[in-house]
């Protein structure tokens, strides 16, 4: 059954959400794990590709948009479809979309980040009901 685990933030920013999401993608990469960064739309998508180049100046995670390489890559970044099975991103993921996706428990483990923006507040108290209404593991991680 997949493990979900949600990061809590003090933070108010959706900035610090993704800085955040960034250092955690890199974290998961440097443990070996493949990772699929689902994003609400395309433009968000293309906006944390870029974040991934330039978050750390002593940072690199080999990553691609899902549409836009035909090389495999440990972490890959998609807004509509899942990825394909033989994606290296199957083991985990990372939900930055507002809603869950249907096919998110295909991955062994899902990540969440919540931090205190009363929109993502919303939308993520809602995920977590769902989750743990349909009987998923559901851990949380405060961070200070």
């Amino acid at each position: 059954m997949t493990q979900i685990d949600f990061y809590i933030l003090p933070d108010t920013t959706i900035e610090a959400r993704l800085d955040f999401a960034c250092r955690l993608v890199e974290t998961i990469y440097r443990k070996g794990h493949g990772l699929h960064v689902h994003a609400e739309n395309e433009q968000q998508a293309r906006e944390f590709d870029e974040r991934l180049w330039t978050f750390r100046p002593d940072s690199y995670v080999p990553h691609a948009l899902i549409d836009a390489s035909e090389t495999p890559t440990p972490v890959t970044i998609g807004w509509d479809e899942p990825p394909t099975p033989q994606a290296p991103g199957s083991q985990a993921m990372l939900n930055l979309h507002p809603e869950i996706p249907e096919w998110f428990s295909r991955f062994e483990r899902v990540a969440e980040i919540i931090n205190q923006h009363q929109d993502v507040l919303a939308s993520k108290r809602d995920c977590w009901q769902t989750y743990k209404r349909r009987g998923y593991p559901v851990r949380a991680h405060h961070l200070g």
